[in-house]
């Protein structure tokens, strides 16, 4: 069963790709995962990629049965008793509105046994009662396993038949994309590049009510305001990450905070930096790489030399594994054109690194 902590895994967006083939299929897809992961935001995500797409996103543990078989009642009309189907159902000449619809049934195995018996019946037959679904939806479900410590049933034989099974992981890599896209603040993208395993910490054997998921983080990230007691701002850390992690994530920003402005930097106001703490270097390289890639969306006229001198400076002042990190964020994270004709600084980068990345990129 899918269930288990031994089944093959897929990182997010490998996840992406299989459920994006299932769809187009019409073959019913569970994503099974810890909580946090982003299941929920990846079925987002698919759905904003696709053409006059709709997603209709229901928790399924909130239903009852029959909040998806519907309400009997007595039609007067005919003189028989009749169903009203849910409303959160798509009718026919709403889903005429839309190339496709993805009915995403959430939090599938936290349902109650009778109501995973009906929404069997809905992925079974594509119709429940008198209720069919229209022709172009498409289903997509997810749940937490079994072992991690929430409220699951387990899913019966024949219901999990009808589904193929992924079980998601978390990926580094994939966060990274996903925070940049996000404007993840710059100090949880620099401490966790620093420090990726503290990216993903939850442990179901814990008591702890707090731990590290890339959602918790994206709490951090909101909570984060230079206008707040240091107490306080570490209070609100830790209910999101942990303790341990939110004392380990100050002391990271007490040191960044250090660091020389990276606007600065990239206008050549700075070349040096007396700080070595290497976290808040990973910290400053990520904050350059957001301002470049801001400046680019702005059209500044002087883009091409803050980006010579986001070289120059790395050459000058980080070491070989940082510069190479340093340039595989800026290209194949943020997208950052550049053109090697227009860097100065550009002869000298690749007779030094150019081997180390090309070798980061290929992997």
């Amino acid at each position: 069963m899918a269930q288990t902590t031994e089944a093959r895994t897929v990182t997010p967006n490998e996840a992406k790709s299989a459920v994006q083939h299932a769809m187009k299929l019409k073959r019913p897809i569970f994503m099974w995962g810890p909580p946090g992961i982003g299941k929920s935001d990846i079925m987002a995500q698919i759905n904003e990629s696709l053409d006059n797409s709709h997603l209709i996103d229901i928790r399924l543990s909130l239903w009852e049965p029959t909040d998806i078989k519907g309400i009997p009642y007595y039609s007067a009309n005919d003189n028989v008793m009749a169903w009203a189907p849910p409303a959160e159902l798509p009718t026919e000449e709403f889903a005429s509105q839309f190339k496709s619809i993805v009915l995403f049934l959430d939090e599938m195995n936290s349902a109650a046994p009778a109501v995973q018996a009906a929404a069997y019946q809905l992925i079974l037959n594509r119709k429940v009662g008198t209720y069919k679904l229209p022709d172009n939806v498409v289903i997509v479900a997810a749940g937490n396993r079994e072992t991690d410590k929430g409220v699951t049933y387990r899913m019966p034989a024949p219901l999990a038949n009808r589904f193929v099974h992924l079980e998601l992981r978390v990926d580094f890599e994939d966060w990274l994309t996903w925070a940049t896209e996000h404007k993840i603040h710059a100090d949880v993208v620099g401490y966790l590049t620093f420090a990726k395993q503290d990216l993903y910490d939850f442990d179901p054997k814990s008591s702890s009510r707090a731990f590290a998921t890339p959602r918790s983080w994206s709490f951090v990230s909101e909570l984060l305001d230079d206008n707040l007691q240091e107490s306080t701002l570490t209070d609100l850390v830790a209910g999101s990450v942990g303790e341990g992690l939110a004392v380990k994530f100050a002391a990271h920003r007490k040191v960044a905070a250090k660091l020389p402005n990276p606007t600065d930097i990239l206008n050549g106001k700075v070349k040096t930096m007396e700080t070595k703490e290497i976290s808040a270097m990973y910290s400053l390289t990520v904050s350059m790489c957001y301002e470049l890639q801001e400046a680019f969306k702005r059209k500044e006229k002087g883009w091409t030399q803050m980006a010579d001198n986001f070289f120059g400076f790395m050459m000058d002042n980080f070491e070989t594994e940082l510069v190479v990190m340093g340039t595989r964020v800026a290209i194949a994270t943020y997208k950052l054109p550049f053109s090697p004709k227009d860097l100065k600084n550009f002869d000298r980068f690749h007779d030094k690194y150019g081997k180390y990345v090309q070798a980061a990129m290929a992997s």
